[in-house]
């Protein structure tokens, strides 16, 4: 899979260079192109922002810029253009998996800045928008990042076990269960013992039984969700 990133700070995506994601990337699992639409810029200081028309606070970003950059990204328009907006639909774990699953697998992100991006170009040159959560955020690089790590984890070869995306939180609809290791006290606090007995049938049902509670306790709107599709009565 190919990922460009369209930004006017480059330099935030330098974080894909550690850890689990920098390591797939360096093994060519996938790969993340880092666009600087500054570089686009007809302005001698590189300027891609002006005042909104209509009046208000802040700045928009231009549109010929932006719409150069994406055309020099993706000219065939390959891949599927996302504009990471507080205004799109909110990234679920089931949007994550169809994303990694797209053919062809080229994704194209904007991420916006100031009070966002022209909306002709959004209109013109994007898919669809999508964001990470009702909240507000100085721009949309963070949230790119959040798309991309969530993303990587369904590339074969990026996780070293392949069945993490089986057992985590929202791969059934329900929260994860708790994770315990060495060693067996810590704190004052013991192991259950269900997990030390070596009985897998007993060790499933503990499991599903702390997901259900976790859930019921910090998302009862994931919880209501899953005993309507289910039926399950628990």
């Amino acid at each position: 899979m190919k990922i460009d990133v369209l930004t006017l700070f480059p330099e935030q995506f330098g974080i894909l260079s550690g850890g689990i994601i920098g390591k797939a990337i360096k093994e060519k699992r996938f790969e993340v192109n880092v666009v600087n639409i500054r570089d686009f810029s007809p302005d001698k200081r590189r300027r891609c922002d002006d005042a909104p028309f209509g009046g208000g606070s802040g700045m928009v970003m231009t549109p010929q810029p932006v719409r150069d950059a994406i055309g020099a990204a993706d000219p065939s328009h390959e891949a599927l253009r996302i504009y990471m907006s507080p205004c799109g639909a909110v990234l679920t774990q089931e949007k994550v998996k169809k994303l990694a699953e797209r053919e062809p697998k080229r994704l194209l992100l904007l991420c916006g800045s100031y009070e966002g991006v022209d909306r002709r170009v959004i209109d013109l040159d994007t898919d669809e928008e999508i964001s990470i959560g009702d909240y507000i955020l100085t721009s949309g690089e963070l949230p790119a990042l959040v798309l991309i790590n969530a993303v990587a984890r369904y590339i074969p070869g990026v996780l070293g076990n392949s069945e993490s995306l089986t057992e985590e939180s929202f791969s059934d609809g329900l929260l994860e269960y708790p994770q315990y290791t060495r060693p067996r006290v810590f704190g004052g606090i013991s192991v259950p013992e269900t997990l030390l007995n070596g009985n897998h049938k007993e060790i499933a049902e503990f499991r599903r039984a702390r997901q259900l509670e976790i859930t019921r306790r910090n998302r009862k709107d994931l919880y209501r969700k899953y005993l309507k599709k289910t039926g399950d009565k628990s």
